[in-house]
C-alpha cells in the first residue's frame, strides 16, 4: 500500500534540495566554475532560482526580471547559450555589465524541459573561454537526471492524491450506504428512494450529500423523521 500523503517531505521542499543540488553538483563538475545558479519553472510563470554564490543569483534575477538575457534566450532557442568572454559580448548589456562587474568573464547555460517542467543552469568562470564544450559534458548528464527525478517526484504525488482521493470517495460511499439503510428503516422506503430522499435534502441545505448521510449514521435517523417525511414522496 502506498503510504499516507501527510508523511511525504512537501514538494516545494523536495524540489529546492534537487535544484540546489543541480547547481553544487554542476560547479564541482566544471574545475573552471566559480559558481552556478539553477533555475525551475513548473507549469507557470513562476521561476525558482538557487545559487551557489550570493552574487551569482541577480545575475540570472535581473535576466528573468526584464525577460532578456541568455536565460531567456536558452529556453526561447531550447539550445545551450555560451559567452566566451563578456568584454567582447554585444548582447545583453545589463547582464553583462552586471556580470563584470562580480567577476566574470564567461558563463553558459544550458536549457532543459521535460513534462511541463523548464530547468536551466547556467555556469560562471572568471577567465574567458574556460567553459567551452561543457554542453556535452556531466552538467548536461546531471540536469537531466534532475528533471527526471522532478518529473517522477510529480507523477509519485499526482498518484498519492488520486489514492487519497479514491480512499475519501469510497469512506463517502459506505456512510451513504449506511444512511440509505437507515432511512429506508424510518420510512419503510425502498434503497433507491432512501437515495434520492438524502440527494434532495443535500440539494436543498446546499450541503454535501457525504455530509447530510454522516449526521443521518450519527443519529441513527432519531430526531430527522420529519424532515424526512417531509421530502419522501408521497404515496399514491
Amino acid at each position: 500500500m502506498l503510504p499516507e500523503p501527510e508523511h511525504q517531505e512537501p514538494e516545494t521542499t523536495t524540489t529546492a534540495r534537487r535544484l540546489s543540488l543541480l547547481a553544487e553538483q554542476s560547479a564541482r563538475s566544471v574545475p573552471a566554475c566559480c559558481g552556478a545558479v539553477a533555475t525551475i519553472s513548473e507549469s507557470g510563470p513562476e521561476r525558482r532560482i538557487t545559487a551557489t554564490h550570493p552574487d551569482l543569483a541577480p545575475l540570472v534575477s535581473l535576466q528573468l526580471a526584464c525577460g532578456d538575457g541568455p536565460v531567456p534566450s536558452a529556453l526561447d532557442a531550447g539550445e545551450p547559450v555560451d559567452i566566451e568572454d563578456l568584454l567582447t559580448e554585444d548582447r545583453w548589456p545589463g547582464h553583462r555589465a552586471l556580470a563584470l562587474a562580480s567577476g566574470v568573464r564567461s558563463c553558459v547555460t544550458l536549457p532543459f524541459r521535460r513534462s511541463g517542467i523548464e530547468v536551466t543552469v547556467s555556469l560562471y568562470g572568471y577567465r574567458p573561454g574556460s567553459l567551452k564544450g561543457i554542453a556535452r559534458g556531466p552538467v548536461g548528464i546531471l540536469a537531466k537526471e534532475t528533471v527526471t527525478g522532478l518529473v517522477r517526484d510529480r507523477r509519485y504525488r499526482a498518484a498519492l492524491a488520486e489514492v487519497e482521493q479514491l480512499e475519501a470517495a469510497l469512506r463517502s460511499r459506505a456512510v451513504i450506504d449506511q444512511a440509505s439503510g437507515i432511512v429506508m428503516h424510518v420510512l419503510g422506503c425502498e434503497a433507491e428512494t432512501a437515495f434520492g430522499i438524502l440527494r434532495t435534502i443535500s440539494q436543498r441545505t446546499n450541503r454535501k450529500l457525504a455530509e447530510i448521510a454522516d449526521a443521518v449514521v450519527r443519529t441513527k435517523g432519531r430526531g430527522l423523521e420529519a424532515e424526512l417525511t417531509a421530502v419522501a414522496p408521497s404515496t399514491p
